[in-house]
């Protein structure tokens, strides 16, 4: 492990003689009342999986983005292969080699992979897309780099870790050499873990460079060839993955130890708080979403459900919330709520942690305060009166800011100017302040760093000791295993199968999750 700017990458070249694949020198990023890049160095060699690490607000999204073309630079040099480069646009950018693989994945559910990957630099022939073409280019790509597609299934048809490997195929097709891969592994098990780095070795074993950006601190020591640290908007060392713990850099993150979820004092009460009874989801077309579910969530219990995105966790959390219409019964402490309505379900203490904050938990454009109150508008310290208490509402915004750590000039900054983790640390601190007696906590600590992670997973701790019920949902398995009472696994709409948390390997949850497993092996 190195310390300081240059860290182990002190040479003016990636390997030999050869130029680096992409260098930053001296970039500096500046937004109103914000410093988000500054003096950021980095190197990295042609034909590498490098990982930048970092806490949030730390400044590696702003980075991506302005090696992207998305922002402009206000100091410092751009070079790829060893030339200056300016970017003034992501058209710039793909011109330039460089593609971006969005942790929001970015297709069309109705279109197919071919028309996903096509989508904008359609080969055309006689002015019509040339199909044939087009069908050719993506086999190539597909067999050439061990991504398994074929070009003419439905998106919608397919699961989470054959849509990433669409999204790549994506900017392969338009001629990327360096690939930008955000928070690749937020959202895959650990079998489709395993095949996504595979693919990234194909890559580089083709001459590709690939930029890993993750929180998942093993993982990018499994994968990358090197590191770098950001801290504060700065770089603070690179490190050797092959001779550096996940613990130190964790310490080089944020001055902290890896944190762990492991909870294994039993606090489950025999009040139920949450009572669900045959809830059935319809979806838009075929099976049901979610199919004649029941479970129960106790007083001090945190019950996880463990599945691969799309199987009806969403669905079975909406309605819950009341988000939509759902069939069955809900009950919370005793009371049938299956007919209230979204507010009044909040009211009656059910605090929510969004699986998508943007579409679900924040306002975007309004001020911090605002979205601090979203959802809580009817109560203190929202109102005074028929009023809403814009003072008192600021107020507690900042009380937020400090004890969870939300980075951000003040509570009228507009939420939009934090970045994913400090939005997430915000909504968690909303949700929590309401002190619920039922948490639908759905993916609480995606996106965030270890030291936000470590608090968010204390903070669910602390309110399991006191009573309160969580409904967990998550893609972390080790999260799910550590926090978790009970486990339910979710597979097409359906709850297949009860396990014990301490009992269970992340490989045995994720053969439950993804139907390779039968029965309800370790099961309570």
């Amino acid at each position: 492990m190195a310390e300081g700017p240059a860290g182990a990458h002190a040479a003016a070249a990636g390997t030999g003689d050869a130029p680096y694949a992409v260098e930053l020198r001296g970039i500096t990023k500046r937004f109103p009342g914000v410093v988000a890049n500054r003096d950021i160095e980095l190197r990295v060699r042609r034909g590498e999986v490098h990982a930048i690490v970092g806490e949030n607000g730390a400044g590696k999204s702003t980075l991506m983005k302005t090696l992207y073309g998305m922002h402009r630079p206000d100091e410092g040099t751009i070079l790829l292969d060893g030339r200056e480069t300016t970017l003034r646009s992501p058209a710039d950018a793909i011109a330039a080699g460089i593609g971006m693989v969005h942790q929001h994945f970015m297709l069309a559910d109705n279109f197919t992979v071919l028309e996903n990957v096509v989508l904008g630099s359609e080969p055309t022939r006689g002015g019509r897309l040339d199909r044939a073409e087009a069908r050719r280019r993506i086999r190539e790509i597909s067999q050439r780099y061990a991504l398994n597609l074929d070009p003419d299934v439905l998106v919608e048809e397919l699961g989470v870790g054959d849509r990433q490997r669409v999204e790549i195929a994506k900017v392969l097709y338009r001629g990327a050499t360096t690939l930008i891969l955000d928070e690749p592994t937020a959202v895959l098990v650990p079998q489709e873990v395993d095949e996504l780095f595979g693919n990234l070795a194909e890559l580089t074993r083709e001459g590709l460079t690939v930029i890993f950006i993750s929180h998942k601190l093993d993982e990018v020591r499994k994968v990358a060839d090197s590191i770098t640290v950001i801290r504060r908007g700065t770089t603070v060392g690179s490190a050797d993955p092959r001779t550096t713990t996940a613990r130190q850099l964790a310490e080089m993150m944020v001055g902290s130890e890896l944190p762990s979820p492991q909870t294994r004092t039993s606090t489950v009460r025999e009040t139920p708080v949450l009572e669900l009874r045959g809830v059935t989801v319809a979806s838009l077309g075929g099976r049901p979403a979610v199919d004649d579910v029941s479970l129960t969530v106790r007083e001090g219990e945190v019950v996880g459900i463990a599945g691969v995105e799309g199987n009806g966790q969403a669905e079975l959390v909406d309605a819950i919330m009341g988000l939509r219409p759902a069939e069955g019964v809900v009950v919370l402490g005793g009371e049938d709520i299956s007919g209230w309505s979204t507010r009044a379900r909040r009211e009656a203490g059910v605090g929510f942690v969004p699986e998508d904050r943007h579409r679900q938990g924040m306002l975007l454009e309004a001020p911090l305060w605002e979205n601090r109150i979203l959802g809580h508008q009817t109560r203190p310290p929202a109102v005074k009166g028929p009023f809403i208490d814009r003072t008192a509402a600021r107020a507690d915004t900042e009380r937020i800011m400090r004890d969870y750590d939300v980075r951000a000039p003040g509570p009228d900054t507009l939420a939009v100017a934090l970045s994913g983790g400090n939005q997430q640390k915000l909504i968690v601190g909303r949700e929590m302040s309401a002190a619920p007696r039922l948490l639908i906590a759905a993916h609480p600590t995606r996106g965030v760093d270890v030291g936000a992670q470590s608090a968010i997973w204390e903070l669910l701790k602390d309110a399991r000791a006191e009573g309160m019920g969580i409904l967990l949902i998550s893609a972390d398995l080790d999260e799910l295993i550590g926090l978790s009472d009970t486990l339910q696994v979710m597979l097409r709409g359906r709850l297949v199968a009860t396990l014990d948390p301490s009992s269970l390997t992340p490989e045995e949850l994720g053969g439950h999750m993804t139907g390779a497993s039968d029965g309800a092996v370790g099961a309570l």
